[in-house]
């Protein structure tokens, strides 16, 4: 029956999305069915990336707990949140900040009970806020008690659930996720007497997904936390999840068994019908078609890497033409599926699919000093101190929020934080949330904290943090806030048809909407001098385009066309009245 109400929903959503704009004039659109729209909730969502270790400590031992986060709550219901996407949060040795798991199925101690976990996600339910969680089970922790089993004994029935090999393989050092930080993929293991293969750190074996038994776990662990409330996986680093490895691999150039995210995808369907799969997967848009799945049966959502970085290559360049073919090139997706755009996560920015020389210049205007790169290739600093000016934060939030996608947001980022250069790695963007200009920026009452609160030059806690800018009518808070519940109003974006304006200057990006009978213009000048654009559209005459921010209105020539002047970073929202 589910089957059924998906292809259904599939066939709708076509039908919609192929409607001529000039035709929807004619003929009344049907009405959007209210259970397809509450099913795909995550085509207008917006996420909020948050890691409970760092957000808030509400027993003052200096680590963020789920009491903390569940005191949060409403502070995150104002800003627009109608989801959290959880870091991980089970038991970890914490050598790779939690995404190193020993245990699956429950809460690290130093995080709270399953108690205080089971009141937080019934506090976010009461509010309307789903709650997504982090799903890495393409490796473990090399404490993990499946992995200590594995290496007493090839006769060890966990042993085939890791990747071996009596010989060094041939590639041992290609294809590290860190390079220039990690050395190897696969290390001899003294106790095992064999090699064990690691995409990741070598206290991170990978788990061998092409083990039905592994497979079976993995499904598991999905049946648990969803009879918990979750209702979302964002699941970690797709493509090493599903390549199928061997001794004898190329990790240049693995082999993929797509199949697991189609069972995953059916099985968490299975068991509730409108929890997602969020999927982490840096790939090329030639091959982002079987990670969604020609018919959406795959991931109904992923990150779209390809286009956040040449969105940063357009924020450091003012140029345009990039992005705009970065989002013609992945816009060929199933109908109920969704990007999820970003600004900044957890990790650094990648731009390892930019150009040397388009990477050279990102670096050169954000990122121009040796300790702000990482990994040959990306920068871990926050938005914030990497844009600098006011005007390029508030331009970049309104592109976020006006791109074809589900917006996410981490954590931090919608009061501009700043980064701690001194902390290793990706460690700098993951410093613990500024509540107040309060001893230990109202994070902790405690003055060793789990990880260092940013206290000192322009983005110090008592100068940035959530108290202050509440009170402010145009921080950075309240600018974002604004867009969120602006975002609320424009439904077109997520459900709609869209396709990019020629707005005759390369620094100016223009995209429409249609759905439904109605249309959106949202037009962005990515430079710092003020821009002419010129649009043209196939509106009728006598149509007005009204400013969603101000409600003032301009009416378009009796041609349809469009023509204005952008201040110098300046952006307008316009819905083109009906």
């Amino acid at each position: 029956m589910k089957k059924l109400l998906v292809i259904l929903g599939i066939g709708f959503l076509l039908s919609c999305q192929k409607t001529d704009p000039a035709e929807s004039e004619k003929v009344p659109p049907a009405p959007w069915p209210i259970d397809f729209i509450e099913e795909l909730w995550y085509k207008n969502g917006l996420v909020y990336s948050v890691d409970v270790e760092v957000f808030q400590d509400s027993d003052g031992d200096g680590v963020g707990d789920f009491k903390g986060i569940t005191q949060q709550l409403d502070y995150l219901k104002q800003v627009g949140v109608t989801s959290i996407w959880l870091a991980p949060f089970q038991p970890t040795p914490n050598l790779d900040d939690g995404y190193d798991v020993s245990d699956f199925y429950s809460i690290d101690p130093r995080l709270g009970t399953d108690q205080d976990f089971d009141e937080f996600m019934r506090q976010a339910k009461q509010r309307g806020i789903r709650v997504m969680m982090d799903l890495v089970t393409n490796h473990t922790s090399d404490q993990h008690p499946w992995f200590k089993q594995a290496r007493q004994s090839k006769a060890s029935p966990y042993r085939s659930w890791y990747v071996w090999s009596e010989e060094r393989p041939k590639k041992w050092d290609k294809g590290m996720v860190f390079p220039g930080v990690q050395k190897d993929i696969w290390t001899f293991d003294k106790q095992a007497g064999e090699y064990f293969y690691h995409r990741f750190y070598d206290t991170q074996p990978d788990l061998n997904m092409q083990n039905p038994a592994v497979q079976r776990e993995m499904r598991k662990i999905v049946r648990h936390w969803l009879a918990k409330g979750i209702e979302g996986f964002r699941v970690d680093a797709v493509p090493f999840l599903i390549e199928i490895a061997n001794a004898d691999f190329d990790p240049d150039k693995p082999q993929h068994q797509f199949d697991i995210i189609t069972q995953l995808h059916q099985y968490v369907q299975w068991h509730k019908n409108d929890a997602i799969l969020l999927g982490e997967a840096n790939v090329d848009p030639k091959e982002q078609e079987p990670y969604f799945g020609k018919d959406g049966q795959n991931m109904q959502t992923m990150f779209n890497f390809f286009a956040n970085q040449h969105l940063f290559y357009a924020l450091a360049t003012s140029e345009t033409k990039l992005l705009r073919k970065a989002l013609d090139d992945t816009k060929n997706i199933p109908p109920t599926a969704q990007w999820a755009h970003f600004l900044r996560n957890h990790d650094e920015i990648d731009l390892g699919r930019l150009s040397d020389t388009e990477r050279s210049k990102v670096y050169e205007k954000f990122g121009p000093e040796p300790n702000m790169q990482l990994y040959n290739r990306g920068i871990r600093r926050r938005l914030a101190p990497m844009l600098g000016d006011r005007r390029l934060i508030d331009l970049s939030y309104s592109v976020l929020f006006s791109l074809p996608g589900m917006p996410v947001i981490r954590y931090g980022e919608e009061i501009g934080m700043g980064d701690d250069l001194n902390l290793k790695e990706r460690l700098s963007v993951r410093t613990p949330m500024q509540w107040a200009d309060a001893p230990n920026a109202g994070f902790s009452t405690t003055a060793k904290t789990v990880r260092p609160i940013i206290s000192q030059g322009p983005y110090s806690y008592t100068k940035v943090n959530v108290a202050t800018q509440r009170s402010d009518s145009a921080s950075l808070l309240n600018h974002v806030s604004r867009l969120a519940r602006l975002r609320k109003q424009c439904p077109e974006i997520g459900w709609g048809k869209w396709e990019l304006l020629d707005s005759g200057s390369e620094h100016v990006l223009a995209i429409r909407y249609n759905w439904q009978g109605r249309s959106l213009m949202m037009i962005h000048n990515f430079s710092p001098n003020p821009q002419q654009c010129q649009l043209t559209t196939d509106v009728k005459v006598g149509r007005k385009l009204v400013n969603l921010s101000d409600k003032s209105q301009k009416v378009l020539s009796p041609e349809g066309n469009y023509s204005g002047q952008l201040t110098g970073y300046g952006s307008i929202w316009y819905r083109i009245q009906p």
